[in-house]
């Protein structure tokens, strides 16, 4: 068995939508980055990837890459899947917490936690996801931008 740590933070700025665990979250903000920015699989995908000895999402998806440009990052954890069964591991669980002051993500989890045990295809009791918020501390705090942090156990597949 093998363990890995994934963080993630992008900005939040106004004409783009707010995309989290794969799920559109109806908001008047949405986070910067080259692709959905979703912060949630951004921090899972990173968490597979070290477990896996593989380096980061930007070794595999560079954002001087056009081709990932508004990719949605569901198709990115589908890759993220795919590099480690090549390598001959699976997912066994993955622990997460979303760091947003607002929106709520409560209402949003069940199904977040749909897509990405959909895409990984393990069972949804294997994903356990959470959110707090900072106290108004902080980037997050001050409604600046969102985070999240993920671990993530994977085994071989023949264990």
């Amino acid at each position: 068995m093998r363990v890995g740590i994934g963080y993630d933070v992008h900005k939040l700025t106004e004409n783009r939508p707010l995309i989290v665990g794969g799920v559109l979250i109806p908001w008047d903000k949405g986070l910067l980055g080259h692709s959905d920015a979703d912060v949630l699989i951004h921090a899972i995908m990173d968490a597979l990837l070290g477990a896996a000895g593989l380096g980061d999402i930007g070794r595999h998806f560079p954002d001087k890459d056009e081709a990932w440009r508004d990719v949605s990052s569901l198709a990115l954890l589908q890759q993220v899947r795919q590099l480690l069964r090549q390598e001959g591991f699976r997912v066994v669980n993955i622990d997460a917490v979303i760091m947003a002051q607002r929106p709520k993500m409560f209402p949003y989890i069940p199904k977040m936690t749909e897509h990405i045990s959909s895409v990984l295809g393990i069972d949804k009791t294997c994903i356990n996801i959470k959110a707090t918020t900072t106290e108004g501390l902080g980037f997050v705090g001050r409604e600046e931008g969102m985070g999240a942090q993920a671990v993530a156990l994977i085994d071989r597949m023949n264990s």
